[in-house]
């Protein structure tokens, strides 16, 4: 504004207090220079030249731009000013889960809980546009999340475990050197001393990099895969469970310390926090679900800040609905005032059950209410998923608070099945000695390679900086000086570590010599193999990748788990990135015996050795 004088148009006030409602957030002020994406430099203008030259879907403005494949905070921006422009152009605007399914999630997830569907493979075969498909990366993590806000299997049941996002798989955030955070739960920052010495132990002994998180609880950074189990056992005999942070679920209910210390507290905000987050704990949603609980209307735990937010009051509690921090801010909106304890849960279990069935795919409460019709005053119309047609006078709040289409004990009713099927996931990965070998880092080898290098800061280990930029990366086979007929057959797995399966794909990672390779099982499609590293940020990563095939040329891919890069598993190609390519190897399985095509071991480690790529992927230190 001030570069351009611009006058404005809206009040000077908004700029600090903020609008009274939600705004067009379509990008329509905003000159065509005014940026959009700041990993790639992307304008507004340049996402207009997409629409106009023919881009229909946000995927093609990423893969022509590559807006939105950094850190991926642009994307509910890019998302809205893409639709905001296909209908400027005269496009109609899909908000179908994606080619492989024509609706939505909300009828997606309908569907699967009317005909009581349970795989992937079902849903698959019921509802998908091509019945013989694998999915891609953005259906299989949306029916991983439905089957389980509505089935709650374990994510890492053979069934389920193509589904999910890395994070999910392996039931831990991965990091940008491929490594794992783990999270513990402690609900409402409450942790007794000893729990705090267990912590440090654990952080001590496996090297661990440790810091305390806005949601109240302790982050461990820089876990390797195969340590997982290991760590966890130990943090669940000290009576720790898993704290969620890796799925789309309930995070943490932060709070204050109210009235158990606080001079001006007015009500128990610790064990109300406690409460709700023991009731929510695990539940899978749309997106993830924050909470906060203040003891008074100083607002220390910033309630107004998250999905759902209490305020005590000296009657009960202020309820707060539709916060969030983030990219987009929105301050929460008071829902409810001085509701009894006792009815606190029973309205919070109608609102998270309705956004659970209703919110479109990665769509926080702060936008499935502003993309209400009227917002959180106004209910939207509901006649696809209720056989209800409703004119838009109908409040929200008389549908959750007063019952108006006769819903909410159905609403009830499934939170309370929900939660009743609550069980510690990693207990679970603990108490398997089966499931404990997905952690492997490689099925061949019991040795260990650290994807990046590390370095001390403060006095705690952390990834090296990534290079500022990386150049194009076309690794074909003739950059390999002995021709392929040349190649040796070498066994690097059995059909034991790799669990073929019809439900799902899988992989696993070899090493061989100074290279890490990943060999895949697609169901009707056969046996791949890659090269483990992605080129494009040089991460070891790619075993840990969704597989799905393209719905125009059938081809099969992986997409790298960091930033989204899809590699054909036959040739390498990227789809979404031109400026990539991988190299790929003929599979040949015989008896239980997987061996794969492969030049020596010398000409391989030239081009994607471990210790090489790891040197090329860390920033010149001054």
């Amino acid at each position: 504004l001030v570069k351009k004088k611009k006058a404005l148009d809206v009040p000077p006030s908004q700029f600090i207090l903020g609008a009274g409602k939600a705004q067009d957030d379509s990008g329509a002020d905003l000159d065509d220079d005014a940026q959009i994406c700041s990993c790639h430099n992307v304008s507004k203008g340049d996402v207009v030249r997409c629409v106009r030259d023919g881009a229909k879907s946000v995927g093609d403005v990423k893969t022509q731009t590559k807006a939105g494949s950094g850190c991926g905070g642009c994307m509910p921006f890019l998302t809205n000013l893409f639709k905001a422009e296909m209908k400027k152009a005269g496009n109609s605007v899909s908000n179908y889960v994606c080619p492989h399914f024509n609706m939505s999630r909300a009828d997606l997830f309908d569907v699967v809980r009317i005909k009581k569907l349970k795989t992937f493979t079902e849903i698959m075969e019921t509802l998908g546009v091509n019945k013989e498909s694998v999915g891609c990366e953005l259906c299989k993590p949306v029916v991983g999340s439905i089957l389980s806000s509505l089935w709650n299997e374990h994510v890492m049941n053979p069934v389920h475990h193509s589904n999910q996002d890395t994070n999910d798989r392996f039931m831990a955030n991965i990091q940008r050197n491929g490594t794992f955070s783990v999270v513990p739960r402690v609900a409402a920052g409450e942790i007794t001393p000893d729990k705090l010495i267990v912590l440090g132990q654990v952080a001590k002994k496996y090297g661990l990099y440790s810091k305390i998180t806005g949601g109240q609880r302790v982050d461990l950074f820089g876990a390797q895969k195969a340590d997982l189990p290991s760590i966890w056992k130990e943090l669940i005999d000290a009576g720790f469970e898993s704290g969620h942070a890796y799925g789309k679920a309930l995070r943490t209910v932060k709070s204050c310390v109210g009235t158990n210390w606080c001079r001006y507290g007015i009500g128990d905000s610790v064990g109300m926090a406690v409460q709700l987050e023991e009731r929510y704990k695990g539940i899978r949603s749309p997106h993830k679900i924050k909470g906060g609980v203040s003891g008074c209307v100083r607002e220390c735990a910033e309630a107004q800040g998250k999905d759902f937010g209490l305020i005590a009051t000296d009657k009960g509690w202020n309820i707060f609905l539709g916060g969030n921090g983030g990219v987009s801010p929105r301050h929460a909106t008071l829902f409810a005032s001085d509701v009894p304890p006792s009815r606190v849960i029973k309205i919070l279990d109608r609102f998270l059950m309705y956004y659970i069935r209703t919110a479109d795919k990665l769509m926080r409460t702060s936008r499935w209410l502003e993309e209400m019709e009227g917002g959180i005053e106004v209910c939207p119309s509901l006649h696809q998923t209720l056989a209800v047609n409703l004119t838009s006078d109908k409040k929200l709040r008389r549908v959750i608070l007063d019952d108006e289409l006769s819903i909410c004990e159905d609403l009830e009713k499934e939170m309370e099945e929900l939660v009743g099927t609550y069980y510690d996931e990693w207990k679970a990965v603990v108490d398997s000695p089966e499931r404990q070998k997905q952690f492997r880092q490689f099925v061949n080898t019991n040795e260990r390679r650290l994807p990046v290098e590390q370095v001390l800061e403060r006095g705690q280990p952390r990834p090296a900086d990534w290079a500022k930029a990386f150049p194009p990366a076309h690794l074909k086979e003739d950059r390999i000086r002995t021709p392929k007929d040349q190649w040796k057959w070498c066994k690097l797995a059995k059909l034991d570590d790799l669990i073929p399966t019809d439900a799902g794909t899988t992989s696993v990672a070899v090493k061989y010599g100074d290279s890490q390779l990943a060999i895949f099982h697609v169901p009707r499609k056969g046996y791949f193999a890659t090269q483990q590293m992605c080129p494009h940020k040089r991460a070891f990563v790619l075993e840990h990748g969704i597989v799905g095939d393209d719905p125009n040329s059938g081809k099969v891919y992986v997409s790298c788990p960091m930033h989204k890069r899809n590699f054909t598993l036959k040739g390498g190609e990227c789809l979404n990135d031109d400026a990539y390519n991988i190299l790929t190897f003929d599979v040949r399985v015989e008896d239980d015996d997987i061996s794969l095509l492969l030049p020596e071991v010398q000409e391989l480690d030239e081009l994607i050795g471990t210790t090489d790529s790891r040197r090329r992927a860390v920033a010149t230190q001054n």
